[in-house]
């Protein structure tokens, strides 16, 4: 039975893992046919492509009765996405991540206050459903500033791609709807697994949400900064993750939560007080290294690498 739910956990991740990647791939191709814009095209992609694995696992988790696990994945993830997909992108790139751009500094400070803001609310130990309201309408804020000068939008996507037709963008169209009921599927096999592993190991769900599935969801944008660090497409690395980290922390928590409050056990609590740690240096480090030196250096993201491992540690040691 464990091996029978191992591999059921295997092959779900594996399959959030190339849906998403099968829907990024045809939302990137309609963006190009419609000549979007190089961040934005990057952000929204990540924001709500990108975020999608952790909204059908928060959906799911709500359906099983254990919101809590859709927090802890989507702290996990924000961890993964400021340190582990950051520092590969860094070290895969040439010459570390150069970004001079108002608009992407400007967006790190959002993603430094939108990442922490769930952890603020839940010092009552429950994200209610005003929490969601609040933190629906942070993301809302935040897309509002994105659009409120043309200059934040006006660097063009650089593989424009013209030449397809209308057929091809029908086809993608359809990969996108094949790729969201993979995402479904894979969603509840994600669920599924790891209540069972909570049950049969005596670990606490949250802990398995931080740990095992917020890596796992982490995959898309990880991937996607690693496919546009190889093309020196530094702008698209970190527009991906910001629209990860805040698209998960606000919209997708947000939605979660005005569907059904999260509460956490005295457990769950410790756990998080580790998280909430761990994701506050993962974030203002992100954002020093952006607006101090403009860029992501290699040394830096061995920083955040180190950053991570130690974060592991420290949650399997409290348990």
């Amino acid at each position: 039975m464990i091996i029978f739910y191992i591999f059921i956990f295997i092959f779900s991740i594996l399959a959030l893992y190339f849906s998403s990647k099968l829907l990024v791939g045809s939302l990137t191709k309609i963006a190009q046919f419609f000549g979007l814009r190089e961040f934005i095209f990057a952000f929204f992609v990540m924001a709500f492509a990108g975020s999608l694995p952790n909204l059908f696992v928060g959906i799911s988790s709500i359906i099983h009765g254990i919101p809590s696990l859709a927090l802890g994945e989507i702290i996990g993830g924000n961890i993964v996405d400021l340190t582990i997909a950051i520092a590969l992108a860094a070290l895969i790139s040439k010459n570390g991540l150069t970004i001079k751009s108002r608009t992407v500094q400007g967006t790190a400070i959002f993603t430094l206050i939108i990442a922490i803001l769930p952890l603020l609310l839940i010092a009552d130990h429950t994200l209610s459903r005003v929490d969601g309201i609040i933190l629906l309408l942070t993301f809302f804020i935040y897309i509002a500033w994105l659009f409120s000068k043309q200059e934040r939008y006006t660097r063009v996507f650089d593989e424009a791609n013209n030449q397809m037709g209308i057929k091809d963008v029908f086809k993608n169209f359809f990969m996108l709807i094949i790729a969201l009921i993979l995402l479904f599927l894979a969603a509840e096999g994600v669920v599924s697994s790891a209540i069972f592993f909570a049950n049969t190991f005596n670990m606490p769900l949250f802990l398995i949400g931080i740990l095992l599935v917020g890596a796992g969801n982490a995959l898309p944008e990880t991937f996607f900064g690693i496919q546009a660090a190889r093309k020196g497409d530094d702008w698209m690395v970190v527009g991906g993750i910001m629209g990860a980290v805040i698209g998960a922390a606000s919209l997708v928590l947000g939605i979660v939560a005005l569907i059904s409050p999260i509460t956490l056990t005295a457990l769950d609590v410790s756990l998080l007080v580790i998280a909430r740690i761990f994701l506050i240096i993962a974030a203002i480090s992100f954002l020093l290294f952006i607006r101090v030196g403009n860029n992501i250096t290699k040394k830096e993201g061995i920083f955040l690498l180190i950053i991570y491992l130690i974060f592991v540690l420290a949650q399997i040691l409290i348990v």
